[in-house]
């Protein structure tokens, strides 16, 4: 069996009825320290809810989830958070009336709490890390641009900056280049790469060719269960993915 502290992510026996309908069942999947998992599956598949599970915005019925040995399961959603696990949407929310600057400072850690945001000073190491995650997030030079006027990608890049400079050991990405053009799609692949120097990261995604370019492992989901789990050539090349996914 897998040793617990190994893992970054443990989701074992993982489920979530709504209504006696079981949304989640049964799920297990454990990520390593700097890999990057791809959740993959049909519409209605129980991807985002997996995400909603490992955050706490929804509850589990059953099942456990650790995170570096720590259950999750239990913890409401800004504990969870403040644990290291840190995720976006499928829809970019970020201050449009604020520049790319004030975006990055306003998630600067040290800001969470109400004392740490009334005592906040723009210190230089608050200004070092916003223009070393600009830099990352290829923003550098849109700084002091307003956040209402980058392109849909740069918007998706932006949140995933938002959510870099709290520095989680595990990101999760909801579809993070749905709308994004080819060439924003491959600098994203690579930010995925650069950013797993030093942490995990969990991604749903629908696109198969970015899926090829950073996954290290795919697992994939039916009717809220992991059908087939491995490696990119493992999971393409399974006949019961063929079947209920790529085929269509």
């Amino acid at each position: 069996m897998y040793q617990q502290k190994d893992f970054v992510l443990s989701v074992e026996g993982l489920t979530v009825s709504f209504d006696g309908f079981k949304a989640v069942n049964n799920v297990s999947f454990y990520i390593e320290e700097q890999e990057i998992r791809v959740i993959i599956g049909p519409n209605g598949a129980g991807k985002t809810t997996i995400l909603d599970l490992i955050c706490g915005k929804t509850k589990s019925t059953e099942g456990s989830i650790k995170f570096k040995g720590k259950e999750l399961t239990k913890l409401r959603e800004h504990e969870i958070v403040h644990a290291g696990v840190g995720r976006k949407f499928q829809n970019p929310s970020i201050y449009e009336d604020l520049t790319v600057f004030e975006n990055l400072e306003l998630s600067y850690p040290k800001g969470k709490k109400v004392w740490g945001a009334l005592t906040f000073t723009r210190d230089q190491a608050v200004i070092d890390k916003v223009n070393e995650i600009a830099e990352m997030i290829f923003l550098k030079e849109m700084l002091q641009s307003k956040a209402s006027l980058l392109s849909h990608g740069q918007k998706q890049w932006l949140e995933i900056g938002m959510l870099l400079i709290q520095d989680p050991e595990l990101l999760m990405l909801d579809e993070p280049v749905a709308g994004m053009s080819v060439s924003e799609r491959k600098q994203t692949a690579a930010l995925l790469q650069k950013i797993t120097q030093d942490r995990s990261v969990l991604v749903i995604e629908h696109d198969m060719h970015f899926v090829e370019e950073i996954a290290d492992r795919v697992t994939v989901m039916h009717q809220g269960q992991v059908l087939s789990e491995g490696s990119m050539d493992h999971v393409q090349s399974d006949p019961k993915v063929i079947e209920v996914y790529l085929g269509h």
